[in-house]
């Protein structure tokens, strides 16, 4: 039989996706924004995503409907499962990754570890947080954000003040989510991915570095955290995904506190930049697992093929040319580094690539990804 996937969303996620599904024979089909997105290659149609009409025939030709992201309405997701598509991960866990404020609600009401928080609606409502949190918090914006995007530290009650003036001059009558500022020595990222049918299996909990909000390295698995650190990585992305019943790959994004603590800051309900690695690292990528993992198939092994994997994000890309016209360089230097490049013009802090290198010394490791990271941004 023919496994036929459609996903919605032109992104690099969709483009990763392509590969793996070449190699199990799946067919592959995206609903892309625009034309020559990231994923052209296996765009089969250009429409919006918050069309129900675009969307419900777009997955006519289709087994499973899955996304590159987590933004297409409720209302369409609706439609789709009303009209009797396999839609994974749901819209009821969906709207837990779509909204922060649902997010923090539920993962409260599961009684698992999150920095404190409050939704709030204006000034005076901040200002009485940050009174109880020592003059500082992190307020975002409860839809939209990504990347450093709808992300803010705040000191001052009117910090947010055009925030507030846009949630009302949009009608919406939403609120601001407001978080206690977390001392953390380290973000953290567990991916694990589900089928429908229960089947859960991780990777190694990783550490990741960001700059200006956007997730610029990643170390696979995290230095020092064989033992606890993985085991309690690993016990909350399993609650996650089994109390929210996510289904495909599911990122959880992680601070470890200075005192010892692991506190979920972000959830994503599909392949993540922090699980990258994979594709050179892991015997079963994320992309090859999530493909699995939506058309309930058994999942793969996520063993590592070395002691170590780094991953290097190529932000902002060359000040001239593309990628593409530095990558015979990099092959002679460093014949050993493993170059993917999501077709994208340069332009500051956006994604246009990553490096990954695999190895016995992670030091060396991340000396080489680096270095090769340099071939693109110079």
């Amino acid at each position: 039989m023919a496994y036929r996937v459609g996903v919605i969303g032109g992104g690099q996620l969709a483009r990763m996706m392509v590969p793996p599904a070449v190699h199990l024979g799946i067919e592959i089909s995206v609903l892309a924004e625009t034309e020559g997105s990231s994923a052209r290659l296996a765009a089969t149609r250009v429409g919006d995503y918050h069309d129900v009409d675009v969307v419900l025939d777009f997955a006519r030709g289709v087994d499973v409907v899955t996304f590159d992201h987590e933004h297409v309405p409720q209302p369409v997701l609706a439609a789709l499962v009303e009209a009797g598509v396999e839609v994974h991960p749901g819209p009821a866990a969906l709207a837990v990754a779509q909204d922060k404020i649902v997010m923090r609600e539920r993962l409260t009401a599961l009684g698992l570890p999150i920095p404190d928080w409050a939704a709030v609606h204006d000034a005076a409502g901040l200002e009485a947080f940050l009174a109880d949190h020592g003059g500082r918090a992190v307020v975002k914006t409860a839809r939209g954000g990504y990347d450093g995007k709808g992300v803010r530290v705040v000191s001052g009650a009117h910090d947010a003040d055009d925030w507030f003036a846009a949630l009302a001059d949009g009608g919406s009558g939403g609120a601001l989510l407001v978080e206690e500022l977390v001392e953390f020595r380290r973000e953290l990222s567990q991916l694990v991915a589900r089928r429908p049918s229960g089947q859960i299996v991780p990777w190694p909990v990783v550490e990741t570095v960001q700059r200006d909000g956007v997730c610029a390295e990643v170390f696979a698995p995290a230095p020092s955290s064989a033992g606890r650190v993985a085991d309690v990585a690993d016990d909350i992305a399993r609650t996650v995904a089994e109390r929210l019943g996510v289904t495909g790959v599911l990122a959880v994004e992680l601070f470890e506190t200075t005192d010892e603590r692991l506190l979920i800051n972000e959830l994503a309900m599909r392949p993540h930049n922090t699980g990258h690695w994979t594709i050179d690292g892991s015997v079963t990528s994320q992309f090859e697992q999530h493909l699995r993992a939506v058309l309930d198939l058994p999942l793969g092994d996520t063993g590592c093929h070395r002691p170590h994997s780094v991953m290097v994000n190529v932000l902002g890309g060359p000040t001239t040319g593309t990628m593409a016209d530095r990558l015979p360089a990099l092959m002679l230097d460093q014949p050993a580094v493993k170059v993917h490049d999501y077709g994208k013009e340069p332009r500051p802090g956006r994604k246009v690539g990553h490096v990954t290198v695999i190895g016995d010394d992670l030091d060396e490791s991340v000396f080489r990804a680096r270095a090769a990271v340099e071939f693109f941004t110079e």
